[in-house]
């Protein structure tokens, strides 16, 4: 079984700037990026989650689960 190579930065950056990839503007969906977290639309704002990725939404719920026990843990 081959390692399937990393892509190389053009292509991110490709990824990136297709719009096809970025669904009303601001959720990231590309099935070809296994990246969890790449960066938003506008860089400076940080990074957004790739909704295409399984794995990032297991992520996501499990932070949402992790501030949602601490918040209870907080009021008690």
């Amino acid at each position: 079984m081959e390692k399937e190579e990393k892509p190389s930065k053009e292509t991110y950056q490709r990824w990136h700037d297709d719009p096809d990839n970025w669904k009303w503007g601001f959720i990231y969906y590309n099935k070809k990026d296994k990246r969890l977290f790449p960066p938003k639309e506008n860089k400076a704002f940080g990074w957004t989650i790739n909704f295409a990725n399984p794995y990032s939404i297991l992520a996501l719920v499990g932070v949402c689960i992790v501030l949602w026990v601490l918040t209870l843990i907080i009021k008690k």
